[in-house]
């Protein structure tokens, strides 16, 4: 499968969320189908760009096709991929991703667990591919590292509110930004999904 060009990186980020369910996230000989993403934009007050520019959040900020590697709780890496025009702040979390090569090495690095749970969850994914915060401003168009590239496009799309944002304003969290994969069980959260 051929790398995802930057100019795949620099739609509405709603529209690139979409566009990665069934994309793929490679690195040495782990490959990854993205089944579960999460739109932030700039101006939503549910992503970590709402309070300005800072330290943590400057590759969101652009340019487009970054990873925006960070630890959430102190615990988990979360992956998210940035997207739109430089200085727009916008990205898309990586919540749930299928094996589909390198499965034991995902196995291990999940400490051994099978099925669906093993990539059910952004942190999940994260430690999968085993990122840490040196993955922060990665280049995704490039090979070598971490790398997202193209992939059969989804038979269907489910989507629903976003996951945790509570402190969000109430327009935000009703907001269908998140997309995930139909008909398959690698979904971290279904409850509030339906056919898009």
């Amino acid at each position: 499968m051929r790398l995802l060009p930057v100019a795949f990186y620099r739609a509405d980020v709603v529209a690139v969320a979409r566009a990665l369910i069934g994309k793929r996230l490679c690195r040495d000989g782990v490959e990854l189908e993205i089944t579960e993403v999460e739109a932030y934009r700039d101006g939503d007050t549910a992503a970590h760009t709402r309070h300005g520019v800072t330290a943590r959040n400057a590759v969101m900020w652009g340019p487009p096709g970054r990873a925006y590697v960070y630890l959430c709780y102190g615990l988990h890496q979360m992956l998210n991929i940035v997207t739109g025009d430089d200085g727009h702040g916008a990205a898309v979390l990586i919540r749930a991703c299928r094996p589909v090569a390198g499965l034991a090495e995902v196995q291990a690095r999940r400490g051994g667990k099978r099925g669906p749970v093993l990539l059910t969850g952004p942190g999940k994914v994260a430690q999968a591919l085993a990122l840490d915060a040196s993955f922060n401003h990665h280049v995704l168009y490039e090979p070598g590292g971490l790398e997202l590239r193209d992939g059969p496009a989804p038979t269907g799309l489910l989507a629903g509110p976003r996951v945790g944002i509570d402190y969000a304003s109430a327009e935000d969290r009703a907001a269908r930004w998140r997309f995930a994969m139909a008909g398959t069980p690698w979904v971290s959260q279904r409850k509030t999904l339906t056919p898009l």
